[in-house]
């Protein structure tokens, strides 16, 4: 990637309309992060430690608890540091890769929610052929290629930004490197990588929400033709929860990038609510309140405090 610059570091102004709260703001994004890491360790330790949750959907799940402690990491630690009082300066380089890794994360969630979404179409639709269907080779492939889109959407989004010079105002109003706060920056023609930046982000968006509109509506006929109450209810107790964190998702990319001019506040507080309070609520809104993960947890917790007393014995 070629930039011709002549800014070596931005500086974050933060966010918008807060000034003089940063310090309650530092303890409640703090005690959220915590949690966030904390729910998120806890689902991959159920998933690792217990061979009853080697199934598909703990494995898609495993990769969403990846996911969202990777994303929540992106922007979190650096927003936290200078709300504690610390330089709001981030350099060049660190822009780049915050703004990256933004974006990687954020299409590998479109991508992975989607195939979570046929996962669940599988399990419902063809209960008698699920695992012949989502087998290992297939899960593999449909984690890696979530990834890998996510990988080549963000190179595409961040070489077109930073191939840009920036030799103006170094100031950026926004409490991270995001593509709407940086760009404006730019001394050189921005149009190509605003074009590119709305459309990529919309289609890809689009697609992948219609595909999973797609499977729910299946779905949804699939549970009508059940005679049992129970079973509907079990049915649909599987789904509910997916649904409640696509629409946690996709609603904030909705606002923040297909509006032509959002309020900056109103932007914030959302994709606040995207990158800090979604990954928090997973854990919970997937698995913490499932049977099989506290079982496992408890399993594992018990192994760990039973090896830990053999050892101070011996």
């Amino acid at each position: 990637m070629r930039n011709h610059t002549m800014v070596t570091e931005f500086i974050l102004l933060g966010i918008p309309e807060t000034e003089g709260l940063e310090t309650v703001l530092f303890f409640l994004f703090s005690s959220f992060y915590l949690c966030t890491v904390l729910g998120n360790v806890l689902i991959l330790t159920a998933i690792i430690s217990s061979s009853r949750l080697h199934t598909p959907m703990y494995f898609f799940l495993g990769n969403l608890s990846m996911f969202d402690l990777g994303f929540s990491s992106t922007t979190v630690p650096k927003m936290l540091f200078y709300l504690s009082g610390q330089s709001q300066g981030i350099s060049f380089q660190g822009c780049v890769s915050q703004l990256f890794f933004y974006h990687f994360l954020g299409c590998t969630e479109c991508f992975l929610y989607t195939v979570m979404a046929y996962d669940r179409f599988v399990a419902i639709c063809y209960p008698l052929r699920y695992m012949v269907i989502m087998n290992h080779r297939v899960c593999a492939i449909l984690a890696t290629g979530t990834w890998m889109g996510g990988c080549v959407h963000a190179i595409i989004l961040t070489s077109l930004t930073f191939q840009l010079s920036y030799c103006a105002s170094n100031k950026v109003d926004y409490y991270f490197c995001d593509i709407p706060a940086v760009l404006p920056l730019a001394c050189g023609d921005t149009s190509l990588a605003q074009r590119v930046g709305f459309t990529n982000v919309g289609l890809l968006s689009l697609i992948c929400f219609s595909l999973i509109l797609v499977s729910y509506t299946r779905i949804g006929i699939s549970i009508s033709k059940i005679r049992s109450a129970e079973g509907r209810q079990r049915a649909f107790s599987t789904c509910s929860a997916h649904i409640t964190a696509i629409l946690c998702a996709y609603g904030p990319v909705i606002i923040i990038y297909l509006q032509p001019n959002p309020s900056a506040l109103l932007g914030a507080i959302i994709q606040i609510l995207n990158n800090l309070v979604t990954p928090m609520l997973n854990p919970l809104i997937y698995s913490l309140r499932n049977k099989d993960v506290k079982s496992a947890l408890r399993s594992a917790f018990h192994k760990r405090g039973f090896t830990v007393e053999n050892k101070r014995k011996t």
